[in-house]
């Protein structure tokens, strides 16, 4: 049998079950293994790796482990400019969050662990989801594994993960199904409009493709508390 020695820093060590953030976690193996293999048999995604290193150089995930390897295992960060989600059927309240600050966020509450692999494979977006076992997959590329069971908390991970802070764009994207909104005169919306929503407001946008009508009633001051909460919590 052969032994390796892994150092896992920062939030990596969530993913292990019993562990001493301060100390090396052991590993058996016979034969040819890769990174990738002894780090997901671990329980850590790819997705969430960073840099590794051993005490000689660098290394990458294709790297064949050998007998007494010490390695280093970051944590990885991300930063994006054009971040494209892909949200699991668990996360529609994340999703609707992430869609309030003006990211795409493809959801659907229908979708399961194959349908997102699918899409995947046409459209490369980032997959966030709480499935560790889903990012391990080798079709994913980009990902992140939700900690937190908190849809305000998960959606600052995911804006921290990703360095998204100065890309927030509030109120921009339709809430129900992702597309981007336009501004409509009030006159074309007469006939759809509540008549205190007539009496008392006059800006307005909708959603092109489901039609829904968004204008800044009692429900925009309490996103907009929301969208405060999470850009002060990034403030370094």
């Amino acid at each position: 049998m052969k032994k390796a020695y892994f150092h896992f820093l920062g939030d990596l060590n969530h993913f292990l079950r019993t562990h001493d953030p301060r100390q090396e976690t052991e590993i058996t193996f016979r034969g040819t293994q890769s990174l990738k293999h002894l780090i997901e048999s671990l329980g850590v995604p790819h997705t969430e790796i960073g840099n590794l290193c051993s005490v000689e150089c660098d290394l990458d995930l294709g790297y064949i482990v050998q007998d007494e390897d010490h390695i280093t295992v970051s944590p990885a960060m991300n930063p994006v400019d054009d971040a494209r989600f892909l949200l699991d059927n668990h996360l529609g309240k994340l999703a609707t969050y992430l869609r309030m600050l003006g990211f795409d966020a493809y959801y659907q509450n229908n979708l399961q662990d194959d349908d997102l692999i699918d899409l995947l494979q046409w459209d490369a977006r980032i997959l966030i989801t709480r499935d560790r076992r889903l990012l391990m997959r080798k079709v994913v590329k980009q990902g992140y594994c939700v900690r937190s069971l908190d849809p305000e908390i998960q959606a600052d991970e995911v804006l921290r993960r990703y360095q998204l802070k100065e890309y927030i764009t509030p109120f921009h994207r339709c809430l129900l199904c992702n597309t981007l909104l336009q501004t409509a005169e009030k006159e074309q919306l007469l006939p759809h409009l509540q008549p205190l929503t007539r009496q008392y407001f006059d800006e307005f946008r909708v959603c092109p493709d489901c039609n829904q009508i968004y204008w800044k009633g009692s429900h925009y001051d309490h996103m907009l508390e929301l969208i405060e909460r999470i850009t002060e919590r990034l403030d370094p």
